[in-house]
């Protein structure tokens, strides 16, 4: 039941705790025990909601940060990775292979605000050696949702 429920959930977390003991065949009880079980386990972390900031007045920048850090003996990258992920300007870090080590999800008010949270928090860190900043300029699909629907022409056709 439990990786059933973790499924359905993870594709939508505001549904309703009797559809989804239905869903998986037992009881409401057995659903609510487990959530609780696993959010105590720390399995289940939080709940969020996906918003497309761009069909709001919200002015948001989001942008994908590279940056390559010299791991310290003992330790790895969790030091560094902790000193990066307490920034509330920081959604998420991630410790990944290739040319750099960690990746890092931000989001800010403008171009101006994320390029001077790169250069006056981050790139200073002493574990940093270099750090690469991709803007995200669009998105088309987001934590499973298609955002960016395909453009339909609905104009009537005029024949000559």
């Amino acid at each position: 039941m439990r990786e059933e429920l973790l499924r359905v959930i993870e594709k939508n977390s505001r549904i309703d705790l009797k559809e989804l003991a239905v869903i998986l065949g037992v009881e409401e009880i057995d659903v609510v025990n487990e959530m609780a079980a696993m959010e105590n386990e720390g399995i289940i972390c939080g709940y969020h909601t996906l918003i497309d900031w761009e069909k709001t007045s919200i002015e948001k920048v989001s942008a994908l940060i590279e940056v390559r850090v010299t791991p310290q003996r003992g330790q790895g990258f969790d030091n560094i990775a902790e000193r990066i992920y307490k920034y509330p300007e920081v959604h998420a870090v991630y410790l990944i292979s290739g040319g750099y080590d960690l990746l890092i999800t931000l989001e800010g008010k403008s171009l101006k605000e994320v390029s001077s949270f790169v250069s006056d928090k981050l790139a200073p860190l002493d574990s940093v050696l270099s750090t690469a900043t991709h803007f995200i300029l669009k998105k088309y699909k987001d934590h499973g949702t298609i955002l960016a629907r395909k453009y339909e022409d609905n104009r009537e056709k005029v024949s000559p």
